[in-house]
């Protein structure tokens, strides 16, 4: 069989891996060289949970498992004239790595097992072209316009972005013990995400500041770094004195820094889930992957982990055998829309929560099992939306730990 994957991001990379260890060898559609990818501008701030993390095992491109800031809680903290602080574990750890290292490596491992790689920009008007030399066409990307192929669903996704971001890798911050994430909320305003990361330099932290517009954090959004670094270090450290305690005291002013010019973006984000396939015009099926099928806000932290599962449900799928029409589509739609309906529905939740949502976070901060349960359930976002879709699934959830 013959497919032509359209995108080399985590869902590309990772569908190519799966498929070309089942003897299926794939041509992998790349816009950039490695070497290109690693001089770039920091891309995206993500976490790989551990569902995710052992498909990489599976894979054998689970790299710095030994060396990277593994963690295995989360720190949330709730801002207010009472604030609520307490901790959730995992079953099992977590890791990030900056993507500048991450996809490189994977890229370099897809053609070091005899992968076919076309570096270089394909246009959307291409897709037919590529439709008449493999049976399947994934599209993996959202860029360039590759989104447009596949129609919005109705009712889902965002009208427009709900927060405007900003996020860095910086030097400074003591990790807590055991190494762990904060969450921090902070109503009226947005969220705060402390987040241990490996990088070029080593261990380093991602801070990404989800701004709700017209509050008090959305300066950090709007305000240029490169401007004035040392002014908007001071921004920063104003803002987490001020609504995030607990992580500015480990801040170290001598050392708080970004680890360089290029580990630093701002931007927004507007959610959107499209139809998984389209029909192309000279014959053939275009499946949808990746951002190309569902974007979410990274408040939960959930696109890569997403795109890792979407590429292995389509994976499994392929390697079960053709003919790719309707029906193998639908069978796709079959394994992986729950996991995708119930995180774009928990992602809109969390930007626009519902009162359960403050009632949940009460009983965890006194009942540790609790927390616990919704900590690990960022690997099940169908789960987590299940426990929040109403005020009497949030009480039964509640209720069914005493």
């Amino acid at each position: 069989m013959t497919v032509g994957i359209v995108g080399a991001g985590t869902a590309g990379l990772q569908l190519g891996l799966r498929l070309q260890q089942h003897g299926v060898e794939p041509t992998l559609y790349a816009e950039r060289t490695p070497e290109e990818i690693r001089a770039g501008r920091l891309p995206n701030t993500v976490a790989h949970h551990h569902r995710t993390r052992a498909r990489e095992r599976a894979l054998g491109v689970n790299h710095w498992d030994g060396s990277g800031p593994s963690y295995g809680r989360h720190d949330h903290y709730v801002e207010g004239p009472q604030p609520l602080a307490f901790p959730g574990d995992f079953s099992a750890p977590s890791l990030a790595v900056d993507y500048r290292l991450y996809l490189p490596r994977l890229l370099e491992d897809f053609e070091e097992r005899g992968g076919r790689v076309v570096t270089g920009s394909i246009s959307v008007d291409e897709i037919d072209r590529l439709g008449e030399r493999h049976e399947l066409v994934v599209v993996a990307t959202g860029r360039g316009g590759f989104g447009d192929l596949f129609p919005r669903v109705a009712g889902r996704g965002t009208d427009g972005p709900q927060r405007v971001l900003a996020a860095g890798l910086w030097t400074g911050v003591a990790y807590r013990d055991p190494v762990s994430v904060t969450f921090c909320v902070v109503p009226g305003s947005g969220e705060i995400l402390e987040l241990p990361i490996e990088t070029f330099e080593g261990h380093a932290t991602t801070l990404l500041f989800e701004c709700i517009p017209g509050g008090e954090l959305e300066a950090l959004a709007r305000t240029s770094w490169q401007d004035d670094p040392k002014a908007y270090e001071a921004l920063v450290l104003d803002r987490l004195e001020r609504f995030c305690p607990p992580l500015f005291e480990r801040v170290d002013r001598s050392s708080f820094g970004l680890t360089s010019p290029t580990s630093f973006l701002q931007g927004s984000v507007t959610g959107a889930v499209r139809e998984s396939f389209a029909r192309l015009d000279r014959g053939g099926m275009a499946i949808a992957l990746g951002d190309a099928h569902c974007v979410v806000d990274p408040v939960v932290g959930q696109g890569a982990n997403a795109a890792s599962f979407g590429a292995w449900e389509l994976g499994e799928e392929i390697l079960a055998g053709g003919p790719f029409d309707d029906a193998f589509c639908r069978r796709v739609d079959e394994r992986r829309l729950p996991y995708l309906l119930g995180l774009d529905s928990w992602t809109r939740f969390m930007l626009s929560p519902e009162p359960q949502l403050f009632q949940l976070i009460g009983a965890m901060s006194q009942n540790k099992a609790l927390a616990d349960d919704f900590t690990d359930n960022f690997n099940r976002p169908d789960l987590q939306w299940e426990h929040l879709a109403s005020p009497e699934a949030t009480a039964a959830y509640i209720a069914s730990f005493p």
